[in-house]
């Protein structure tokens, strides 16, 4: 069955076209923009044979909703974007890093995890099918790019596979503000997976049930909670971190 979807802007379509240029269907363009970045796009297009419609601002902004699509949006077949737990797992050297989503319904908030998750060199991001918002043209737009790099796995029982998880030999870690096991104290050198929560409801109490620990973020300043996206950035960067020292300490 047909499952097609429009990504916009420069660095969505242009890391499409880098990683999965046979999901591309068909790549329109503005008639008006003649400068080095389009020209550019247009090269990797012809590239890779892609189909290519010059199109008016009236009809970008039909096919994107009227939003910031810098003059060039995709069709691309969305079927071509799945991947496995296991398919990410098979191809790891070293410990895993993954980053689990529960609940997230926000797409700018889906977008920045995504974003992060990339430049924190995350393995893959997997949620669950109900109750999140799921990868469409916004948070492609607010990834950058990551959306269409970052293996994104969805599943439809998060409990099971959060037990999945744990029999790969993988740490499920949860955040928690009230628990005494600090980001800063906490190993995060081994295999590890994060689950971060909708910020406000946090995680499900399944979800809860199935971490291995829960770790608080300290916080130095007034604010008393923090967006998923920026909780996301800091574990995440931790555990980078970590992983850093521990291989600079082994040479």
């Amino acid at each position: 069955m047909s499952n097609t979807r429009v990504l916009h802007g420069f660095h969505a379509v242009t890391a499409r076209l880098s990683r999965l240029p046979d999901s591309v269907l068909e790549l329109y363009v503005s008639r008006e923009r003649h400068d080095p970045r389009m020209n550019e796009l247009l090269k990797l297009a012809a590239q890779h044979k892609i189909k290519l419609i010059p199109a008016d601002a009236s009809r970008l902004d039909g096919l994107t909703g009227q939003r910031s699509h810098q003059g060039v949006a995709a069709v691309i077949d969305a079927n071509k974007t799945f991947m496995a737990l296991e398919d990410v797992l098979e191809d790891i050297s070293g410990p895993p890093l993954l980053l689990i989503l529960d609940g997230i319904t926000d797409p700018h908030n889906l977008g920045a995890c995504l974003r992060v998750a990339d430049a924190m060199g995350v393995h893959a991001v997997i949620a669950p099918k109900d109750k999140s918002v799921g990868i469409n043209a916004t948070v492609s737009k607010v990834a950058c790019g990551a959306a269409e790099v970052m293996p994104y796995i969805v599943v439809t029982n998060l409990a099971r596979t959060l037990r999945d998880i744990k029999d790969a030999g993988i740490w499920v870690a949860g955040t928690d503000m009230d628990t005494k096991t600090d980001l800063y104290h906490f190993d995060q050198t081994g295999p590890l997976a994060w689950v971060m929560g909708a910020e406000g409801e946090g995680m499900r109490r399944l979800t809860r049930e199935h971490c291995d620990v829960l770790v608080s973020i300290p916080m130095f300043g007034t604010v008393e909670s923090l967006n998923v996206s920026v909780a996301s950035g800091i574990c995440l960067s931790e555990s980078r971190r970590q992983r850093v020292l521990q291989a600079e300490a082994k040479r």
